[in-house]
């Protein structure tokens, strides 16, 4: 496995490559994003790896300067699977110079984007910047990052890139809570009480294949669930797997997403369902 650092020398370990398949990470590794990559190696190769804790997606108060930055470790992980090449660049490798953004579609200010401006304009520049050095003819992105997952493949239409996105589902702790490189924040007992999360969505989509249909009334209950055990809660939405809107009557493929923050630590997941 090779380690670069620059989007010349990349470039040159990747010259007559055609089937490369990428997966774009912020590092601080887990199972995860090591799934990813297996899903990569059977689609592709070589398999390229970038770990780049990328500014732009942090917004003011944010996290970016604690971020876990590790390097030494990820790379362990990610030779353990395979990987063929790491791309470790730093900001002013990926930012040369001021920076031009892509103007987004209003659905990045809904969801996660309603908490976090600017949040997934920095997501899809950065993605968009990786693709055009690794020119990749794949790219693997989990389901966890639900909305992230559906505004990249957006872009990657609306654009014309000729990438294939592969949809890696979520990996999860044996108890039910998705694995996120933040869940390291959590504190013991905040970690006992995430899985709660993921239990509720559960039920709401339990109760949704069973016929209910009032999704208010279920997003109303669920958030009431999570801020009665102390949970603070950004939002928990029904909407549609086609649109990412409010689903329209008659509908019958939705997804269920929650964002909210035990203490200082914000969690994200999501859980599809569908009805005859």
């Amino acid at each position: 496995m090779r380690l670069i650092h620059t989007v010349e020398r990349l470039r040159d370990a990747l010259a007559g490559a055609r089937a490369t398949a990428f997966v774009p990470t912020m590092g601080n590794l887990h199972a995860g994003h090591l799934d990813l990559v297996h899903r990569a190696r059977q689609a592709g190769e070589p398999v390229v790896a970038s770990i780049f804790v990328n500014p732009l997606q942090f917004g003011a108060g944010e996290d970016y300067d604690r971020y876990p930055r590790t390097l030494e470790a990820d790379c362990t992980l990610l030779e353990s699977v395979g990987t063929d090449i790491v791309f470790a660049p730093d900001a002013a490798e990926i930012y040369p110079e001021p920076q031009t953004f892509l103007v987004q579609p209003p659905l990045t200010d809904e969801l996660c984007g309603a908490f976090r401006p600017g949040h997934f304009a920095g997501v899809c520049t950065v993605v968009l910047k990786l693709f055009n050095v690794v020119q990749p003819r794949l790219a693997v992105f989990g389901k966890k990052d639900y909305q992230q997952l559906f505004l990249i493949k957006a872009m990657v239409r609306q654009l014309n890139l000729p990438i294939e996105i592969i949809e890696g589902e979520t990996v999860r702790a044996a108890d039910g809570l998705a694995l996120s490189s933040r869940n390291t924040y959590l504190s013991e007992s905040e970690r006992a009480e995430a899985p709660r999360l993921h239990e509720l969505l559960r039920r709401m989509t339990l109760r949704m294949a069973a016929g209910e249909r009032d999704f208010a009334a279920l997003e109303a209950w669920a958030r009431n669930e999570l801020e009665a055990h102390g949970w603070r809660v950004d939002y928990v939405s029904v909407r549609s797997q086609a649109t990412l809107l409010p689903p329209q009557p008659g509908e019958n493929r939705v997804v269920v997403l929650a964002a909210a923050r035990l203490g200082a630590t914000r969690l994200i997941d999501n859980l599809e369902v569908s009805w005859h």
